[in-house]
């Protein structure tokens, strides 16, 4: 694997961190700006939604440069955003600091999605991808327990001006390491947004949401789930959560491996399994050592899915692949936001902690459901990704032309 890729896992590692260390820190940082631990969580919803919108936007405005500078470019956004968290004297300006850090993170796994795979030969592309994702699932066993570590102990805003370093880091590794790729010749924003016009990337991506999205309706409230249910003390937590990022490191690497091989039907054996092994989590959450393999297992399947997914849509928007891949990252988000609300909805209707298992195992199996009806559709309809190929050359010659 080049080393470029290692400079994007440092970038994807810094991201994953920044995403998640927030939710270790809400009683620090509501304490220290004297707000609720209800407002302070408008740091991750401001954050979330900053990636859901920002991935379409900045990628639309990285089309007019080259994908490194891009990516030079979204790092510069998540180093002044994390900055800005650290020196902030109000809450108010902390929330401007985590959104201007969120507007890099879709457009930097979208355009990174892209560069990854092209940085090696077409065998070899969701294992690319998987290498760079790494970095977002090894910051949840390290980056986050050492972040909200040091934060409790020394400071939430040193935990921030560290993540601004890391951004450094990866800022300079680009720099260095990732070729000056040009941007394709003739590709223009109604290519890549003619790629939405495909049955395939829209199906890709709603399996997105919702395979992910199961994912997100157990893990978010884990929490009360393993206190109040498992039994574990609330100290417990933070291993618990350990075991789920071990969990997606195996998993990303597993889909990286396979899904180069055989990409929808390790999507149909992972959809399917983590359908089942939410399901279970009714029951498992119940004894401590069957939760603790059972969120483990979760992080594995649920992960497992993202290198696949993400080549799906890269193959079926061949051509002009960029913004779509970006808006699947924002699908991710989407998910764990859609999965979220479910969960407290359940929850708040008197069914108990265990309940959104329930909502994540139908999540999964409607995935699943919509991953055998691409399959049929695109058996039905021969090779997709050939014909938007087709149409995007196409449309380029008749620019060339014009």
């Amino acid at each position: 694997m080049p080393l470029a890729l290692l400079a994007l896992a440092i970038g994807a590692f810094g991201i994953g961190t920044t995403e998640f260390v927030i939710m270790g820190l809400l009683p620090e940082v509501a304490g220290d700006f004297g707000v609720s631990i209800p407002t302070a969580g408008f740091l991750v919803t401001g954050y979330a939604l900053g990636v859901m919108f920002g991935a379409p936007l900045m990628t639309v405005l990285g089309t007019k440069v080259s994908r490194k500078r891009m990516l030079m470019v979204l790092l510069g956004f998540f180093i002044v955003g994390n900055l800005l968290s650290a020196l902030a004297p109000a809450f108010s300006v902390m929330l401007i600091g985590r959104v201007v850090a969120s507007l890099a993170h879709g457009a930097f796994f979208g355009i990174g999605s892209v560069v990854a795979a092209e940085l090696v030969a077409p065998d070899k592309k969701a294992g690319a991808i998987a290498m760079m994702f790494t970095g977002l699932t090894v910051a949840n066993v390290v980056g986050v327990p050492l972040g909200t570590l040091v934060g409790q102990t020394v400071g939430w805003r040193v935990t921030f001006a560290l993540v601004a370093a890391l951004g450094v880091l990866g800022l300079a590794g680009i720099a260095k390491l990732v070729p000056d790729m040009p941007k394709p010749e003739g590709v223009r924003l109604r290519h890549e947004l003619a790629a939405f016009k495909n049955t395939q990337v829209l199906l890709a991506m709603a399996m997105t949401v919702l395979g992910f999205g199961g994912v997100f309706a157990a893990v978010t409230y884990i929490a009360p789930m393993m206190t109040h249910v498992a039994g574990f003390a609330d100290g417990s937590v933070t291993w618990l959560l350990v075991l789920f990022g071990l969990g997606m490191v195996g998993g990303n690497l597993i889909g990286g491996k396979y899904a180069d091989r055989a990409l929808m039907p390790l999507l149909y054996v992972s959809l399917g399994a983590l359908a089942v092994v939410l399901a279970l989590f009714t029951l498992t959450a119940h004894n401590k050592v069957l939760a603790a393999v059972t969120i483990a297992l979760i992080g594995a399947l649920g992960f497992a899915t993202v290198p696949p997914l993400q080549k799906r849509v890269l193959d079926q928007a061949h051509g002009a692949p960029t913004l779509a891949s970006a808006v699947n990252i924002g699908a991710f988000n989407l998910g764990n936001a859609l999965s979220a609300w479910l969960g407290g909805l359940v929850i708040g209707a008197g069914l108990g902690y265990t309940a959104p298992n329930w909502v994540g195992a139908v999540l999964a199996a409607a995935a699943l459901g919509l991953a055998l009806v691409s399959a049929a559709l695109e058996r039905r309809a021969g090779s997709p990704s050939e014909v938007v190929a087709g149409a995007v050359l196409a449309e380029r010659r008749t620019a060339v032309h014009q």
